[in-house]
Parts: C-alpha cells; structure tokens; sequence
C-alpha cells in the first residue's frame, strides 16, 4: 500500500476508531479513564508529524503567487468565516456544539489538502505554498473569530490557563519541532527519507487519538447524540456553499482552472485535529465541543470523495475539455 491509497481510506480507519474507541469505553469505562493520559503525549507527536510535512522552510516563497495568495486568503479567512456565522444560526442554541463547530470550521486544513488537490488535478505547487501561510494566519485570526462570534465574557470564560498550555505544548512547540527537523531534513543526507517517514505516521496516529478520545469521552458522545442530525446538515452546507464560494472567487481573481482546484480544496478541508487539542482543553462543561471536532473529518473525507468527481469534472474544467 502506498501512501496516497492509505491517505483515500482513512476515513474507513477513523471509522473503526470510533467505533472501537465507543464499545471498549462504554464496556469498560475504568479502561477508557486510563487511556486518557496517553492522549496528550500521541497528540503532540501527531501534530509533530503533520507539521513536518508542512514546507515551513518555504514561507518566503508563498508570495511569490501573489493572485493565488490573495484569492486563498480571502476565501479561506474573510468568505468562509461570513459562512461560519451564518450556519452556527442553524445549530441548536447550545455554547458547546456552536464552539465546536466554530472551532472546526475557521481553521483551514494545511496538510493533508494537498494529496487531495494532486489526486483532483489541481496545481500542487500552489498548494504547498499557501500551506505554510494559512497555518500562520489561522493562528493569529481563530481568536480573532472566537471573540466576534461569542463575545468577551464568553471568550474570557473558555481562554483558562489549560487552553494557554495546550496551545503552546500541542501546538507552538511541535511546530518549532517540525521547523527545526525540516531544516535539518534540508542540511543532511537522508533528511527526505526521515521527512516521508514522518509522512505516514498521521492516519494511524490520528485513529489512536480517535480511539482514545471515544473511550475516554464516551459519556460526551452518547448526551450529544441527538443533534448529530443538525451538525450533520451544518457539515454538508458547509461543503456545498464553500464549493460556490470558491467558484465565484476563482473567477473574480481570475484564476486558472488548476489554481481554481486548489482553492476549492483548500477552502473545503478543515484543520480539525489542530484545533483538538483547544478543544480537549476546555472546561468539562464543554465536553460535546470534542465531539463535533472528532465528528466532522468524516462528514469532510466522505464530501471530498464528491468534491474529487465535481472539482475537476464540474467547476474548474480544463479549457481542452
């Protein structure tokens, strides 16, 4: 199995996580309790991993497609978060699941979009450039949103000294970790090698961190059952009208039908596993945040399965088709 054939059948492996995670929590919930102090250590390696595979070293020459740039973040940081607050209207009147969907839905994806983009004939090259420079912005504008959309004392209420640690120990120092491991990666033979290993370690670390989430947050899922129905319908809008968002930008910028897949891709993946660890350092009271954040990569992986048939064959044909 190569990578790209693991990467399409992840979210059957997530799948089985979640289901395996649930039957062993709920079986045994003194087992699901124990797990829960692996969580942290698999979810700093998992973010390590995946921001290795980030062109970090490459930031400068994100402006060297200074259109696509432009088209991307406008998309990604100024449209899509417009969309964001007008779905969390749809979602029943509960801070928790309106967190977690915020959360999930304001972080655009810098990884694993871009298998996507080469698997649907979009210009990988301009993927790989605005990778780097979406993780910079998400980080600085996801506060940003959170304060707009639930006010001061809201954010204040959630912003506790826990959320400050998992963001710098899940978030800062595996980044720095993967800075420093690519530039290594640069000066040394074998360095690629280490970087493509590092490259198939996120969907089974990922399913871990599933697993363990789903026996340690069992009780979580269960009181959060019944608006899966409504979360479900905010995930799928969501795909749809990013899908029209991202035509109607591609063609106000004027971009080539290539760059224009990429920006679909790009605007149509979320950076859910990031944003876990904010999540998973909240206050109890909003344990269902969680939830929705596990919950939503499998609504996206089945969409992009679409967006792979309506992408290339639909929105963005080649002018020789």
């Amino acid at each position: 199995m190569d990578r790209l054939t693991l990467e399409k059948l992840q979210a059957f492996v997530y799948l089985v996580a979640i289901t395996l995670g649930l039957t062993c929590g709920y079986l045994e919930p003194q087992f699901g309790r124990a797990l829960a102090g692996a969580l942290w250590p698999a979810l700093a390696f998992l973010l390590y991993a995946t921001f290795s595979q980030i062109p970090l070293v490459h930031l400068p020459g994100a402006f060297l497609s200074l259109r696509f740039q432009l088209a991307a973040v406008t998309g990604n940081f100024l449209a899509i978060p417009v969309l964001v607050w007008l779905l969390l209207s749809m979602v029943p009147d509960e801070p928790a699941l309106k967190l977690g969907i915020a959360l999930v839905l304001l972080v655009p994806c810098t990884d694993w979009f871009i298998p996507f983009t080469q698997l649907g004939g979009g210009d990988t090259e301009y993927a790989i450039t605005f990778s780097p420079i979406s993780l910079v912005l998400q980080i600085i504008t996801l506060p940003v949103y959170l304060f707009i959309f639930f006010g001061k004392e809201f954010t204040a209420s959630i912003a506790g000294d826990t959320l400050w640690q998992a963001f710098v120990g899940l978030i800062l120092l595996p980044l720095f970790a993967a800075f420093v491991t690519q530039k290594w990666a640069v000066a040394n033979k074998g360095g690629a090698r280490a970087i493509n290993c590092l490259a198939w370690l996120p969907v089974p670390v990922l399913a871990l961190v599933i697993f363990i989430i789903c026996a340690s947050q069992v009780q979580a899922v269960l009181a959060s059952r019944a608006n899966f129905g409504s979360i479900t319908v905010v995930f799928v809008l969501f795909l749809v009208f990013t899908a029209i968002l991202a035509k109607l930008i591609a063609v106000s910028f004027r971009l080539p039908a290539r760059q224009g897949r990429v920006l679909a891709f790009s605007m149509g993946t979320r950076n859910s596993f990031v944003v876990l660890p904010l999540a998973l350092a909240l206050p109890a009271q909003f344990a269902a945040a969680v939830v929705v954040v596990v919950y939503q990569p499998l609504v996206e992986l089945l969409g992009m399965l679409f967006y792979l048939w309506f992408v290339p064959k639909k929105m963005f044909k080649d002018t020789a088709d």
